[in-house]
């Protein structure tokens, strides 16, 4: 396994979703640097193929050790790191996102930015597929109201 074609092909992907977790710059680089780290001391389990869905979920599960951790416990200020879109609806979808509380965020990330099914989700952050779904529907229902405070003041 080469490693650095992985990192290459999918640190961007790790990369983000640990951004959406943790809502730190600082943070999320870490977490690409633990992740890839796993992966060169347990990459020989990892199924040819895999590796994606591999990495996604030891990111998932990285984050979610450093949210409970005690020295995270810090919240930190999203700043000028955050991307810059091109319409003005995409930058509100965007902060609405990462308003949203970190389980809500992380199955929205993995579903609607990296395109994974709600099984394969389940199966990353190790939940019920039934889990998932009740998330994905709180997420929606909250980005709902929070793009309409935006919308109708």
């Amino acid at each position: 396994m080469d490693v650095m074609a992985l990192y290459d092909a999918h640190k961007n992907m790790v990369y983000r979703l640990a951004l959406s977790f943790l809502k730190s710059v600082p943070d999320a680089e870490d977490a690409v640097q633990q992740v890839f780290l796993r992966l060169i001391e347990h990459g020989s389990r990892v199924a040819p193929g895999k590796e994606r869905q591999w990495l996604a979920a030891v990111t998932a599960n990285h984050c979610r050790d450093m949210l409970r951790s005690a020295a995270r416990r810090r919240t930190e200020p999203l700043t000028e790191d955050l991307p810059v879109f091109d319409e003005p609806e995409e930058n509100d979808v965007f902060q609405a996102v990462m308003e949203l509380s970190d389980t809500e965020r992380g199955v929205v990330y993995l579903y609607y930015y990296e395109g994974y099914d709600t099984g394969e989700i389940a199966n990353m952050l190790q939940i019920s597929r039934t889990a998932v779904t009740s998330r994905l529907d709180r997420a929606r229902q909250h980005l709902r109201d929070k793009l309409e405070e935006v919308r109708y003041g």
